[in-house]
């Protein structure tokens, strides 16, 4: 018999359609679903480009690690992870992947990794006016391309979601996760 895990932790780049497979799984697996950056925005009390504009994102990447430091007590969720969970940022200011964040990740159960497309990906998220730009001196595109390597360290499952209904997404990690197809229906 499989075990079933205690968290599912959804990771991905921007415009992944994390939230949206996140919450299609929650509803399939009959469990609830908590979001990283809803969190940060509440502990923080404002929303992520507010904070990151007054505080900077190494203060956004440290609030991640608190957020995740307290999800560690929770049990039997779909947590559906902001896109940059998986790095930290150096001194001068560039993506590193995260040891911290990615172990507390494990902690918490499988981590599956949504793939996509780059240029698609980058395309989304360039034209979001709702989130924060990630770094004046790189495209959306470049870093992405330089997170590729940290998402794959990470992940337990990786999905790719090109040409994929979200539903089909949710229904493939219910099977990869739990060992079982649900039925929607």
């Amino acid at each position: 018999m499989r075990a079933v895990p205690v968290n599912v932790l959804i990771v991905g780049m921007r415009g992944a359609g994390k939230s949206n497979i996140s919450r299609r799984v929650a509803l399939l697996t009959k469990r609830p679903v908590l979001s990283t950056d809803v969190l940060v925005e509440y502990e923080t009390g404002m929303g992520i480009p507010d904070f990151v504009a007054q505080r900077g994102w190494p203060a956004f990447r440290d609030m991640e690690f608190e957020v995740l430091s307290k999800l560690t007590a929770l049990d039997g969720a779909i947590i559906d992870c902001g896109g940059g969970i998986v790095v930290d940022l150096d001194d001068s200011g560039g993506e590193v992947f995260s040891s911290r964040k990615v172990e507390l990740l494990r902690q918490l159960g499988p981590i599956v990794w949504l793939s996509g497309d780059l240029d698609r990906l980058a395309r989304k998220a360039a034209a979001s006016a709702t989130r924060p730009e990630l770094d004046a001196r790189r495209s959306a595109r470049e870093l992405m391309e330089r997170r590729l390597p940290f998402y794959t360290a990470a992940a337990d499952f990786t999905i790719d979601i090109e040409g994929r209904k979200r539903q089909e997404v949710a229904q493939q990690i219910s099977e990869l996760v739990f060992g079982e197809w649900t039925d929607p229906m």
